[in-house]
């Protein structure tokens, strides 16, 4: 599924990287913890988080998370979206709240890497 259409879904608005929408997505993966984003998502996946500072781009990086959607309408500070634009990682924003933006993207077949994981 393409950024533009999980865009739409989760009614998101484009912070940075515009010229990004294009880029293929298989996965998401939400957490407002950037240790559990290094620990357990998987690279080219979407991050869903509440934290905008500049670490959730440095971590996204690491990561290699493709994107970043900032759920419950929080939007970057500037230190972040320059950051995020020189590293070519969009950001977009969502008035949805976490539950509700992942819940919408499951029902159109995205899912983590995690939840494939068998106890």
């Amino acid at each position: 599924m393409q950024l533009q259409e999980i865009m739409k879904i989760v009614d998101g608005k484009v912070v940075a990287g515009k010229e990004h929408l294009d880029h293929d997505i298989d996965e998401i993966f939400a957490a407002d913890l950037m240790s559990d984003v290094l620990a357990f998502t998987t690279p080219g996946s979407v991050l869903l988080t509440g934290l905008t500072n500049v670490q959730s781009v440095v971590t996204a990086h690491v990561a290699e998370v493709k994107a970043i959607i900032y759920v419950r309408g929080k939007k970057p500070g500037r230190d972040a979206i320059k950051l995020a634009e020189q590293k070519g990682i969009p950001l977009l924003t969502s008035p949805l709240s976490m539950f509700t933006a992942c819940g919408r993207l499951f029902e159109k077949g995205l899912r983590s890497e995690n939840d494939l994981v068998q106890p």
